[in-house]
């Protein structure tokens, strides 16, 4: 039962799909094939990408006002905690919204090494293709001069691990706060530790995560000018 579930209701949509973006919009560039389908499945959930990027910005609000409910009722511990409680309940932060996303994204990530791992040649691409989608031939797996199912690659995870720690730089001065040793670790780890496990799998997956990597750094951008998060000080002047 769940070996249908996974190759006829996920598996072979997500490579018919694959295919017939090769054949019609990639000029027979798998590389490319890959983008778009990255891009076309953040589309199909940019309304859970905008409600995680609003939960983002509530979260900025809510720890202004706990610091606020921590300083005004720091005489009475038990009043600050009903305060604290108060306000986060306000808030209505739904957290199930990023997990589903980041689900989503890594059950991608598994079929498209399914994908690579199964083969995209010969019989097994005849084997799997709707009837709508056109036999494509000899699969380019070729990207700009870097094959996509070669591993220990150096230039694509690097990119990636270059990138989250530009990302989580420009969040840190953001935030203008005095780093902890947690933080910096943090700084360091996580881009080391996805460079990692990027170079152990094959290049697609970087290409996969840089893509959706750079579509939600835009959508957050996008996010903060449509919705600037609400300062406890800005609330009490318009008061």
């Amino acid at each position: 039962m769940l070996e249908i579930i996974w190759n006829d209701f996920l598996y072979r949509p997500l490579f018919n799909v694959l295919i017939w973006l090769y054949n019609n919009w990639a000029d027979q560039n798998l590389g490319w094939a890959i983008i778009y389908l990255t891009l076309l499945l953040r589309i199909v959930m940019l309304p859970l990408t905008i409600l995680t990027e609003r939960n983002v910005l509530k979260n900025i609000e809510l720890e202004d006002e706990i610091k606020h409910a921590e300083k005004d009722f720091r005489n009475d511990p038990i009043l600050q905690k009903e305060e604290i409680r108060k306000r986060i309940k306000q808030k209505k932060v739904r957290p199930w919204t990023k997990v589903l996303s980041l689900g989503i994204q890594l059950l991608v990530l598994i079929l498209l090494y399914q994908v690579f791992l199964r083969g995209i040649t010969g019989e097994k691409l005849i084997k799997f293709l709707y009837d709508w989608v056109d036999f494509p031939g000899s699969i380019n797996t070729v990207f700009y001069g870097f094959h996509l199912e070669r591993t220990h690659g150096i230039f694509w995870p690097g990119v990636v691990a270059l990138f989250l720690l530009a990302e989580i730089y420009i969040d840190y001065r953001s935030k203008k706060m005095q780093l902890t040793k947690a933080d910096l670790f943090y700084f360091l780890f996580f881009p080391a530790a996805s460079f990692l496990i990027l170079w152990i799998l094959p290049m697609v997956k970087s290409l996969f995560i840089l893509t959706s990597l750079i579509f939600s750094a835009i959508i957050h951008q996008f996010m903060k000018i449509l919705f600037k998060p609400k300062t406890v000080e800005k609330i009490e002047e318009k008061k």
